[in-house]
């Protein structure tokens, strides 16, 4: 049997040697385990929201905070270079790595080019804004259109325009400088190979902990991870 924490290392550790998620064949002779094995465990895994498969095959899509197809957040460091999901994962993986990243993005998805540096585990640029318009309840019922939302701006007017344009409510914004703390907490620990997804509580916790009280920082819902 493959646990979560085995299965979600080894693709991790995977995506950032590589660039890229391997494949069940591969992972079949990393675990040594059999195919089928792996293919069961994947599903499982993604049960437990620790990977975001393609519809309906054991192909990964996402392991937070990486996404394996193209995302408006591109992040390199003098290790490599991957796709981030959201603002929140870009830095997420910087976190992780704990190394030095450039995230490559625009505001808002389609607006001015910019470049968010993280040098010495300091982050450099820190008058940016980031946006959270889907509440963190309602964040997995399609984790990937909810990542896709979690942008960057440089004012507050830009959101409001943003948000009128594309008919997306207006939840929380918070400064760039508290979501590379909140990262850090979030995703610091996400190589360690006994890995748990945080629980509702702990993530309640922690959301409490940085000062997260907006309605969209609410996770009291069914179920027991996040």
């Amino acid at each position: 049997m493959i646990d979560h924490a085995t299965l979600h290392h080894t693709v991790l550790t995977h995506i950032i040697e590589h660039g890229f998620a391997p494949e069940v064949e591969r992972l079949s002779y990393l675990l040594d385990e059999t195919i089928e094995s792996v293919t069961k465990a994947l599903f499982e895994l993604q049960e437990y929201r620790g990977v975001v498969l393609h519809s309906n095959t054991p192909k990964i899509w996402v392991m937070h905070p990486f996404s394996l197809a193209p995302t408006s957040f591109w992040v390199q460091s003098k290790r490599g270079s991957w796709w981030g999901n959201c603002a929140w994962c870009s830095l997420g993986i910087a976190a992780l790595l704990k190394e030095d990243i450039v995230i490559t993005t625009s505001l808002g998805a389609h607006g001015k080019h910019i470049e968010v540096e993280v040098v010495d585990g300091k982050l450099v640029q820190e008058e940016f804004l980031v946006h959270f318009p889907v509440p963190m309840k309602k964040a997995w019922d399609n984790v990937i259109y909810t990542c896709s939302t979690m942008l960057i701006f440089d004012k507050h007017s830009e959101i409001d325009v943003w948000c009128k344009q594309h008919d997306i409510p207006k939840g929380d914004v918070q400064p760039i400088a508290k979501i590379w703390e909140l990262s850090q907490k979030w995703y610091g620990d996400h190589l360690n190979p006994n890995w748990k997804r945080w629980t509702k509580i702990q993530a309640k916790e922690i959301f409490d902990a940085f000062g997260l009280t907006h309605k969209v920082w609410n996770v009291e819902a069914s179920g027991s991870t996040f």
